[in-house]
């Protein structure tokens, strides 16, 4: 009998198992461009600048995120998937999300596996910059994980979650926006738990996922 290379699953977090983070707190503060994602902008560095400079004008620190944070809960179903996934295969959650956001619900995943970036904070509690583990990491993280002899699938949402999903094995969108999904039609789309859960078996069984119709 061959060999087989063991499956992993990357999986997103904001989007996948999370609220977006900032919608909340633009949703609490009133500023609507807060509510802008990687579902809208597509250049990273863009969006955290504009994010940051927002942050700065009004004010806000990282304990007032942090509050609006200790209010949100993960989304419906999440738990209940992670922790199905995790009793079939390894489940590591990549995000552009930042260790400082999202401590607060890992209890609420039972302390899933997760690579997230880094904020600066300055004396007065001021989130003055950002640090990111590396450039383009979801793709680089996928690209190791095949190197190391796993067979990959990568679930995402947005714009830069494309990369990792076009170095895994499998990709597949999560409830993508209509320009993302228009933008990217040749990945498969979960709409909801029960077809991620569908898909995530059809990959353990080797049995391609069917490409979202036209």
């Amino acid at each position: 009998m061959g060999v087989t290379q063991p499956p992993l699953l990357a999986i997103d977090l904001e989007g996948i198992l999370l609220p977006e983070i900032w919608i909340a707190v633009s949703e609490r503060t009133g500023i609507p461009q807060l509510r802008l994602t990687t579902r809208d902008i597509d250049n990273y560095d863009q969006l955290m600048q504009m994010r940051l400079g927002i942050l700065h004008e009004h004010k806000l620190g990282l304990a007032d995120i942090q509050d609006v944070i200790r209010q949100m809960d993960v989304l419906p179903g999440a738990q209940e998937f992670l922790a199905w996934a995790r009793t079939y295969l390894p489940v590591i959650i990549i995000t552009d999300s930042y260790y400082e956001l999202v401590a607060p619900f890992m209890p609420k995943l039972n302390y899933p596996t997760i690579y997230a970036h880094q904020l600066e904070v300055d004396a007065a509690g001021m989130v003055v910059n950002y640090h990111l583990r590396t450039t383009e990491g979801k793709r680089k993280a996928l690209e190791s994980f095949r190197m190391l002899g796993f067979r990959t699938m990568a679930v995402g949402d947005s714009y830069n979650d494309i990369g990792m999903l076009q170095a895994a094995d499998q990709g597949v969108l999560f409830h993508p926006s209509d320009k993302v999904r228009a933008d990217y039609p040749n990945f498969p789309v979960a709409l909801g738990y029960s077809e991620l859960r569908q898909a995530v078996e059809r990959f353990i069984s080797g049995e391609r996922a069917p490409v979202q119709a036209a």
